[in-house]
């Protein structure tokens, strides 16, 4: 199936889908890692946001259920210059391409990503249309002009999880975490440091945090516009002075 991403200045990337089939806006990013593209397709703070990766070859150790960083995929679409067929890797579960069709995520393969990257690098974040629906490259243009993109969205509750989740119960030192799009792995590297970690949504306040009497508070970092999520703003001014507070 052909496919499209249009970006908001009309620069057009023509590839086939390897997806599902739709049509998605979102800004356009790149990632340069050579591996690790589970992890990025299940990183919250990509939430929003179209994700190019500049390595040609993606998806050749295919998709397995103990790499993923969220409780599922935020991405808004995901563009490789080739997504590999075959997975090849004995923990491996399913393909690439499986795993977007299962999570309703657009993937286009079979454009030029270094071109794409490299206009993005010299014109700077813009927005963009990605479809397999509509092919008109002005239509898209259009849309993708009409697209919110990120300033001044709160993103951060569309990510969020929407109760307390206690990660582990073994620890020396209480850490509560605020979830304004965490990954799995920094909670994980908190129990790996000895610490009983409690997950709590981004809009919990101060007098909640402090009732579970924590050793430490940590704000995860997130997507969209950070200006937007002022509720997490002020409980870190209500909170500073009184437990020691870090952040990413």
């Amino acid at each position: 199936m052909n496919a499209k991403i249009v970006l908001e200045d009309g620069r057009v990337f023509t590839g086939r889908s390897f997806g599902t089939a739709g049509e998605k806006c979102g800004e356009v990013v790149f990632n340069t890692s050579m591996a690790g593209y589970q992890e990025i397709i299940t990183d919250p703070s990509y939430k929003g946001q179209i994700v190019t990766m500049t390595y040609p070859l993606i998806g050749n150790y295919g998709i397995n259920s103990e790499d993923i960083e969220s409780r599922q995929p935020f991405i808004e679409g995901f563009v490789v210059r080739e997504c590999s067929r075959i997975a090849s890797n004995w923990r491996s579960q399913k393909t690439l391409s499986q795993y977007l069709k299962e999570n309703n995520i657009i993937g286009i393969e079979g454009i030029d990503t270094r071109a794409l990257t490299r206009h993005i690098r010299l014109q700077g974040a813009m927005r963009a249309v990605i479809s397999t629906q509509d092919l008109d490259d002005k239509s898209l243009c259009k849309k993708a002009k009409r697209s919110p993109g990120l300033i001044g969205r709160d993103l951060v509750k569309e990510v969020t999880f929407d109760q307390v989740q206690v990660w582990n119960k073994e620890g020396k030192y209480k850490v509560v975490v605020i979830d304004c799009g965490v990954k799995f792995n920094i909670l994980r590297r908190l129990a790996a440091k000895g610490c009983r970690v409690v997950v709590v949504p981004a809009r919990t306040d101060a007098e909640t945090i402090l009732k579970m009497n924590p050793q430490g508070v940590l704000f995860s970092n997130g997507p969209g516009d950070t200006q937007a999520v002022s509720y997490v703003i002020e409980t870190a001014k209500k909170l500073i002075g009184k437990l020691p507070l870090f952040g990413i």
